[in-house]
């Protein structure tokens, strides 16, 4: 059972250094060839400051915490009996190359279906700029843990 007091529960947030070349493994790895994604030149051209972070770059930021898959523990979810449920973004500024972020994750909240078999932990996140505060991304994890009947 997972206990329900968690919900509001938030992690100590980290900040994290957004690196070029881990932007452009990303892009390669899901396919991504715009060169907004792959180039600097290009991403200045375009009238940014540098490459762009792809949009789901910012779900990458979540396995840089400090206690990698530790808040599966807090929540009561062993992580052989996780499963992801769903994930949802939505940008309000770029990151780019070399912006150094801060991120938060809590917990929105918890319900269950069929009658308890399937229990469902939502976690929320934050994406900052660390120097102006300016929230970046904001997102929605959705853990589910199946109970054994």
């Amino acid at each position: 059972m997972i206990d329900r007091s968690i919900i509001g529960h938030r992690w100590p947030s980290w900040e994290v250094d957004i690196e070029e070349g881990r932007l452009r493994l990303l892009a390669k790895s899901i396919g991504e060839t715009r060169p907004i994604y792959i180039d600097r030149d290009a991403a200045r051209a375009a009238g940014y400051r540098t490459i762009l972070a792809p949009p789901t770059f910012a779900f990458c930021l979540l396995a840089d915490s400090p206690i990698g898959p530790g808040y599966l523990a807090d929540i009561s979810i062993p992580i052989a009996q996780v499963l992801h449920g769903e994930q949802r973004l939505e940008m309000h500024r770029v990151m780019c190359a070399g912006d150094r972020v801060r991120v938060t994750r809590h917990v929105d909240g918890v319900f269950e279906k069929k009658g308890g078999a399937l229990l469902f932990v939502a976690l929320g996140f934050e994406v900052h700029d660390s120097a102006s505060g300016e929230l970046m991304v904001s997102g929605r994890q959705l853990m589910i843990r199946r109970e054994r009947t």
